[in-house]
């Protein structure tokens, strides 16, 4: 089927934010969240939907856009495949220890523990992985991960939070503040709030995030995902030539305006680079036992305080602040699909690409040495995202090549 242009592929970015910064920062959404979980290394194969091409009214992909944001589909339950091929080298498992490793240091209460969601779906992040999810409206949601042999599931139930790991039959309990929620919604972060993570939808709410004048907007015609007949929304740059990132395609779901599948393929062509679907998808109540958990016997239980006592939200919070703190010096240099995120470490030692001890050395024979007007560094090279890291503790992060990365940092000196 053709596909259907937009009368004005620019028309989401009237709707959103308006500030360059912030636009340019959004698209990192995407690519820097995948580039961060896979400075542990990701290698995945795509997802499989049904084939099918169902004959659909005409609609413009604005109608699209905006039946998109009105869908409100709290109920739910089916089966996601989750692929990424970012062609990272093979670290034969270090990623995963140095991933826990990460996680498990000085980490409170119930952080550490095998069952930890904070931890364990760190894992999603290599490998292809299969997940049964369901939703039952914002205060239930249950996840599991479908591992050999063994499951992890993650269930919120009203105020409770459970994960359990049947592999090494632990269990990670925390009872949020009965407030939480609440207050969540009244911040307006609740958004996709009603489904677990890592889902179609959340994957293209960040990727709206970056759509400005710079992208080209359409429905790229109809396509057939888990059974459902679904319009294909395809997001691309209008940008050649130096970004990484060669389409967005979102297939959405044609009676409920749920996102259905999101494809990420890069410029370079390929396997998509992140490939996120439901296979099976219901939109019936689940059933409420879904969502109840009983630890089994013999279970080591862990109880995470923190978040019973409130004091979580204040952590989490005083992390944010760091977060910020730490990028109050963040450029954005260039524009639309083109910009790339400069900040400055504050390292002057160069150990963070080519030297540093036994990790600095690792990470460092995974890089290509370069040199240019902003002196010397290690670029670290994926099919999305590039990054240069400089000897004295310059970072230049963006889904460019490696060329128009260096050429970006030259004009930043």
């Amino acid at each position: 089927m053709a596909p259907y242009e937009s009368d004005d592929s620019t028309t989401a970015a009237e709707a959103g934010e308006r500030d360059a910064g912030r636009r340019g920062i959004a698209r990192y959404g995407v690519p820097v969240a995948v580039m961060g979980v896979a400075a542990a290394t990701i290698g995945l194969v795509p997802a499989l939907a049904d084939s099918g091409d169902p004959d659909l009214p005409k609609i413009s992909a604005q109608q699209l856009l905006e039946k998109m944001a009105q869908s409100d589909v709290q109920q739910l339950s089916g089966t996601v495949r989750i692929s990424t091929d970012l062609g990272l080298p093979d670290l034969g498992g270090l990623e995963n220890s140095l991933a826990s490793g990460a996680l498990a240091s000085g980490a409170p209460d119930g952080h550490g523990s095998s069952a930890d969601p904070s931890a364990k779906l760190t894992e999603l992040a290599t490998g292809t992985h299969t997940l049964r999810v369901a939703a039952d409206g914002p205060d239930r949601q249950k996840l599991s991960l479908l591992e050999n042999a063994a499951e992890y599931s993650l269930i919120h139930n009203g105020t409770d939070v459970w994960g359990y790991d049947s592999k090494a039959n632990e269990v990670y309990h925390a009872t949020a503040p009965a407030n939480a929620r609440q207050k969540d919604r009244k911040d307006g972060k609740d958004r996709g709030g009603d489904e677990p993570p890592v889902t179609p939808r959340q994957l293209t709410d960040q990727a709206l995030k970056s759509v400005d004048d710079t992208t080209s907007v359409t429905v790229d015609g109809t396509a057939q995902v888990a059974g459902r007949d679904a319009y294909k929304l395809l997001i691309k740059p209008r940008q050649s030539g130096t970004t990484t990132v060669g389409s967005i395609s979102v297939d959405v779901d044609a009676r409920t305006w749920l996102p259905l599948k999101f494809t990420l393929t890069p410029a370079s062509g390929g396997a998509a680079v992140v490939d996120v679907g439901f296979t099976r998808i219901s939109y019936a109540k689940p059933a409420a036992s879904t969502f109840d958990f009983t630890p089994p016997k013999g279970a080591k239980v862990t109880e995470d305080h923190a978040h019973a006592d409130g004091s979580a939200g204040a952590r989490e919070q005083k992390s944010e602040q760091d977060l910020a703190k730490g990028f109050d010096g963040l450029k954005v240099l260039g524009e639309g699909w083109n910009s790339v995120a400069a900040f400055d470490t504050g390292s002057r030692d160069g150990a963070s690409a080519s030297g540093g001890g036994d990790l600095g050395g690792l990470l460092g024979s995974f890089g290509d040495r370069v040199r240019g007007g902003f002196g010397s560094g290690t670029v670290f090279s994926t099919r999305l995202v590039n990054a240069l890291v400089t000897d004295d503790g310059k970072v230049y992060v963006g889904a460019v090549t490696k060329k128009a990365l260096m050429e970006a940092a030259d004009r930043g000196r």
